[in-house]
């Protein structure tokens, strides 16, 4: 079913607890748990900090897709990705194509490119990484379909356990993004999809950047 404005559901208020960031030891140690899981991990001081770890990691020239991201917005991320002209990034190219009679060429396009960059929802202190989504588009990429994986992850991410994981997404991601795609296009948003990522059978595949303060949402 269609949700817009016309027929309005009710949302739970943003619970703000879930934007006060882990301690400088959570931090630590849920750097050490995704390491154990065969993520490459980053810890950095600031957003500013973040962006240009990233941008480090992705050469001139690279193919680069992204989910919706309001820490990579934030941070800079995205200006630098879309128009520095240093990159082949895949957004502006899919944004110029005619979404009535070239959604499949989009879908393929923005499946597999040659790196991915987002953030997620939560991550668990034991090292899981939680993403939750709206169409599902920026899942499939970081499942298996992008080369490499790049995702920066503020310090206000990090929960105890897969239940406050999805209590986060529910009680504060969800209405933040509600506002959003209301604002945007009239429509409520949903958590239609939901990946968790327990590990990595490549390793150096996925690379998260932990950021000792809050960005993003």
């Amino acid at each position: 079913m269609t949700m817009t404005q016309d027929n309005p559901i009710q949302r739970t208020p943003v619970n703000v607890a879930f934007a006060e960031p882990a301690s400088s030891a959570a931090v630590d140690r849920t750097a050490e748990a995704m390491r154990a899981r065969n993520f490459t991990v980053e810890v950095v001081s600031d957003g500013a900090a973040a962006r240009d770890m990233l941008l480090s990691l992705i050469p001139d020239g690279a193919e680069v897709g992204q989910g919706a991201s309001m820490t990579l917005d934030t941070i800079g991320v995205t200006e630098a990705i879309e128009k520095s002209g240093r990159y082949d990034a895949i957004r502006p190219r899919t944004r110029a194509m005619d979404r009535a009679t070239q959604m499949r060429e989009i879908s393929k396009l923005a499946a597999a490119p040659d790196y991915q960059i987002n953030s997620v929802q939560a991550v668990t202190e034991d090292g899981r990484l939680v993403l939750a989504s709206f169409g599902g588009s920026q899942l499939g990429p970081v499942v298996s379909g992008a080369g490499k994986v790049i995702l920066v992850v503020g310090a206000q991410k990090i929960v105890p356990d897969l239940a406050t994981a999805f209590r986060r997404i529910e009680e504060y991601s969800l209405p933040i993004e509600d506002v959003k795609l209301l604002e945007a296009y009239g429509r409520h948003s949903a958590i239609n999809k939901t990946l968790i990522v327990n590990g990595d059978v490549s390793p150096g595949r996925i690379t998260v950047i932990l950021v000792r303060e809050p960005v993003g949402v």
